[in-house]
């Protein structure tokens, strides 16, 4: 089994003001070469936007990505036609393709939004641009880890252009779960939304990262309350 440990304070960071960021991988004006990519994850951004403001109208291609909301509510537009709001329990993906444009926007102007951004890079290249959105049914993961990304349209969650299944969990102080990567050479990359876990016998706090691999298995300890993501992904780009 072959570890990375990517601890909340040794992340990337960038206040723009109206934009408070932290960059788990290389982002922007944050370049770190030992943090560029885990397998095809290319980008985890832990974003808070004030009241109002957003990411105005901007291109992307190629690329599966995903927004998770964790507080308030993010408006969403896109070259695609589609106008939406997601928000905490929602789970949206694009994928980028041939090329879209789109913008997101804190709904809200009296609150602030946070949310996470993630890319992956595809395992198909110039498909045409879709998006997708879910709600989640929070009480699947309790206690438990709840499918909301695979590559197939009819499992639980979005699906994307990659081998890849995410799972989401909120588990009680004194669970444990065992977690089987659903594919050979693919890697687990968890992050920790908030309290205590032990995966794999490292201890890990509230934004810590830790990544996986060259291992058929993990098991999850919690030491408290924690919600945690899992994100399995292949480790070879291709």
């Amino acid at each position: 089994m072959k570890t990375v440990l990517h601890k909340a304070g040794t992340r990337g960071h960038a206040n723009h003001g109206w934009l408070d960021s932290h960059h788990t991988f290389s982002f922007a004006n944050y370049h770190n070469p030992e943090r560029m990519h885990f397998g095809v994850l290319r980008v985890l951004n832990d974003d808070i936007v004030t009241g109002g403001r957003g990411f105005g109208t901007h291109p992307h291609d190629n690329m599966e990505i995903i927004s998770i909301p964790l507080e308030g509510d993010l408006e969403h537009k896109d070259s695609m036609g589609n106008t939406t709001i997601i928000k905490q329990g929602d789970v949206q993906v694009m994928s980028a393709g041939t090329g879209v444009s789109h913008s997101e926007k804190n709904k809200n102007a009296d609150e602030a939004v946070r949310f996470l951004q993630i890319w992956m890079f595809p395992n198909k290249k110039n498909v045409s641009p879709r998006y997708d959105q879910v709600t989640l049914d929070t009480t699947k993961g309790k206690n438990g880890l709840q499918q909301i990304l695979s590559p197939n349209q009819d499992d639980e969650g979005v699906w994307v252009y990659q081998n890849a299944w995410w799972h989401m969990g909120n588990l009680e102080k004194g669970s444990e779960e065992s977690y089987t990567i659903k594919q050979k050479g693919n890697g687990v990359y968890a992050f920790v939304l908030e309290g205590e876990v032990n995966i794999a016998g490292q201890d890990l706090s509230k934004r810590d990262g830790f990544g996986i691999w060259d291992t058929d298995s993990i098991t999850i300890k919690t030491t408290d309350d924690a919600k945690v993501l899992l994100m399995d992904v292949p480790m070879e780009i291709g």
